[in-house]
């Protein structure tokens, strides 16, 4: 049976045909597998959410849905009904299933099973090792909100938008159960009963540990039904490695960096081969799903080459936003781009380079590392803080375009000789055209996870609220000095750093998140009203969160942060506005997240 595409959604069942929807089931999966683990280098860590809706068609309604991990890249016969798509009577229980999933059931199909609502870990069986009940009605027919982690350790998840507790945590140390290579979905199935299991967004996000690794990124962003039947379905997704690009230069690339009148120079191919040593591993300064940056020597001139991925997504664009956005940009805090190449395929971008490289490898550095022995001290941390503050105020504010830097995160940030901070990788920035505008409208949510606003997911916009959002999870790092979904503080971490620094706060006792590698050496009101900042930056609502204007008059003692609740506030979509806002402080942007779209430059 084929699979149609209607209602804004990828239907595979008869619902649109008129043919019958029961004793259907049936796998949707990324089509590219994910290296989970290997003996040289240990397990992945990975990172999903997404939006599902289960709407029943008969009272009850069908068996579930569930997000899986398996080894096998065809759906297993005869596993319609009760076996969830995942198994069927003579596999169901056998390690050659290779299978690991996260339930959602909404039909009581075993007495092993709770209730016809909960959450269960199911390892190569239908039969969970581990479940609970929800709360939340899953067969509502409505949008729930799931995210999924594992850290290598344990496999949490968490259902619902306040998302303050998981649902469920496991132990399980998933190579014991999963071969090398994993392909990631979703699988469904109906009986006689029967019900739409539509997933209507979905993030995937993991540090793969292949011999090259990439991130595999995954997006979709159109409604989703996963009930297949006949064969499994896989998605044609975007991934950040894809088909060589064709080796043919592209001159519309040059046409579009030369119409700028602030183009920098531009290089030979090999004149940045020559200054980095043919690009030689020894001179590579760091990676990233763009590429890899090199050092090198232009006329005994230090540079950072970064040289953009040949399989990485949408790099012409990338490289042709950060040329043409940054080259019209100037502020201490913003790292200068001194020149460009584009010859024989190669996208090539030449910084000025820093000394102290990129800020992730101090703030997050361990006792035991060798090479960065350096702990930053408050006076240096609070500098970097309001140097990022000042270049995102520039952007925002100080442009005669308004820009977006839509990837604000600690290895965005280098730091100079004297430890200044110089905000970089304007490879995801956007102008925006129309000065009385302040977002930006796309298909393709673009970020890292841990920074992105809740919003993100529902608008596809990104905005000035957005890049706020991203600066105070950065605040929260440098002054906390650990990472937004680090999970190795007695499990009370699992939520990310905004929800744990919250909740130290809800129990006045904020300044307890200080990086203990300062030894209580800082300035505890600054610290304390950094924080609060933090905070309200990363308030849910993205109208209660301060302009970037409003953040470094906080930071330079103007005016106090803003009030914040004791309690975090729930995320609700479509936001609310409040009643009233301060004149004094500018709440919120000029222009706000709802306003039309904008006239945009780039992508």
């Amino acid at each position: 049976m084929h699979s149609e595409i209607a209602f804004d959604a990828i239907q595979v069942t008869p619902d649109v045909s008129g043919s019958p929807i029961t004793n259907l089931s049936g796998q949707a999966l990324y089509k590219r597998p994910f290296k989970l683990w290997s003996e040289s280098k240990g397990t992945a860590s990975f990172n999903t959410t997404f939006v599902f809706r289960i709407t029943p068609r008969t009272d009850p309604g069908g068996e579930g849905l569930a997000f899986i991990l398996t080894g096998h890249a065809t759906r297993p016969e005869n596993s319609e009904g009760k076996w969830l798509g995942i198994s069927n009577a003579s596999t169901n229980g056998s390690a050659q299933n290779q299978i690991v999933a996260v339930e959602f059931d909404t039909s009581k199909s075993y007495m092993e099973d709770l209730s016809n609502n909960h959450i269960g870990v199911n390892v190569n069986s239908v039969y969970s090792i581990k479940q609970e009940n929800l709360s939340i009605n899953l067969s509502s027919g409505t949008d729930i909100i799931v995210k999924v982690q594992y850290d290598g350790k344990n496999l949490s998840a968490f259902v619902g938008t306040q998302m303050k507790a998981p649902a469920i945590v496991l132990p399980i140390n998933l190579p014991d159960h999963l071969p090398q290579k994993v392909f990631v979905g979703f699988s469904a199935s109906t009986g006689n009963h029967t019900q739409l299991n539509c997933v209507r967004s979905w993030e995937f996000s993991g540090s793969s540990v292949d011999e090259h690794p990439d991130l595999l990124w995954v997006w979709i962003m159109v409604p989703v039904t996963v009930l297949v039947s006949g064969a499994a379905f896989y998605f044609s997704l975007k991934r950040k490695c894809g088909k060589q690009e064709e080796e043919e230069d592209d001159p519309r690339v040059e046409q579009q960096i030369q119409r700028s009148s602030t183009a920098p120079r531009k290089f030979r191919l090999k004149e940045l081969k020559a200054a980095t040593e043919n690009f030689n591993s020894k001179n590579e300064l760091g990676k990233g799903g763009f590429g890899t940056v090199y050092k090198g020597f232009l006329k005994n001139k230090e540079v950072a080459v970064k040289r953009f991925s040949r399989n990485s997504h949408q790099r012409k664009q990338d490289f042709i936003a950060e040329v043409t956005t940054i080259s019209n940009l100037h502020h201490k805090n913003l790292v200068k781009l001194v020149g460009w190449c584009y010859e024989k395929n190669e996208l090539l971008l030449a910084y000025e380079f820093m000394s102290n490289k990129s800020l992730d490898k101090l703030i997050f550095c361990k006792k035991s590392d060798v090479e960065n022995p350096i702990t930053l001290n408050w006076e240096t941390r609070y500098g970097i803080i309001c140097g990022v503050a000042q270049a995102l105020d520039y952007l925002h504010n100080g442009c005669e375009k308004r820009v977006l830097h839509r990837d604000i995160k600690a290895s965005n940030i280098l730091l100079d000789s004297d430890f200044n901070a110089r905000l970089g990788d304007f490879g995801l920035a956007r102008i925006i055209q129309l000065s009385d505008q302040t977002h930006h409208s796309t298909k393709e949510i673009a970020g890292t996870p841990g920074y992105m606003a809740p919003e993100s997911f529902h608008t596809g916009r990104a905005a000035v609220e957005t890049d706020v959002y991203a600066f105070g999870v950065l605040v929260l790092e440098v002054v906390c000095g650990r990472k937004p979904g680090d999970q190795s503080v007695n499990n009370k971490y699992n939520n990310g750093i905004v929800d744990w620094v919250w909740e130290y706060y809800r129990r006045q006792r904020i300044l307890d998140v200080v990086d203990l590698r300062l030894k209580g050496v800082f300035h505890k009101e600054q610290t304390e009203y950094a924080l609060m900042l933090a905070l309200s930056c990363c308030h849910p609502n993205p109208y209660q969160r301060p302009s970037m204007r409003i953040a470094l008059r906080v930071l330079t003692g103007e005016v106090d942060p803003p009030v914040i609740p004791i309690e975090k506030p729930p995320f609700v979509w479509p936001a609310t506005p409040p009643v009233s806002f301060s004149e004094d402080l500018e709440y919120p942007p000029t222009g706000g997240l709802l306003s039309p779209p904008s006239e945009l430059i780039g992508r």
